[in-house]
């Protein structure tokens, strides 16, 4: 599913226009976004949770050259799904 799909299925879902449900579906991952770049946790009782963690550096290796590689540390984002969510897709 793409966003103009997402886009639809929560019009229809909700009831909104497809501009409404753009609009709301852009503030989510807007608001999301923000609260994971300040290290905030985001919690949505029975969909999952959204945190960030840090990944340390660490030394690899190019699969085409076999030499060894530095790779940098950065933060990742981690999804935890629910129980809700994880029963539904079982």
């Amino acid at each position: 599913m793409n966003k103009a799909e997402l886009i639809d299925a929560i019009a229809a879902e909700s009831g909104l226009s497809k501009v409404d449900a753009k609009k709301a579906l852009d503030g989510f991952v807007s608001a999301t976004a923000n609260a994971m770049k300040a290290g905030d946790k985001i919690s949505l009782v029975g969909f999952g949770s959204f945190s960030v963690s840090n990944r340390a550096a660490r030394t690899g290796r190019n699969p085409q050259t076999g030499k060894e590689i530095k790779i940098a540390a950065k933060n990742v984002v981690r999804f935890k799904a629910g129980a809700e969510l994880s029963a539904k897709v079982n």
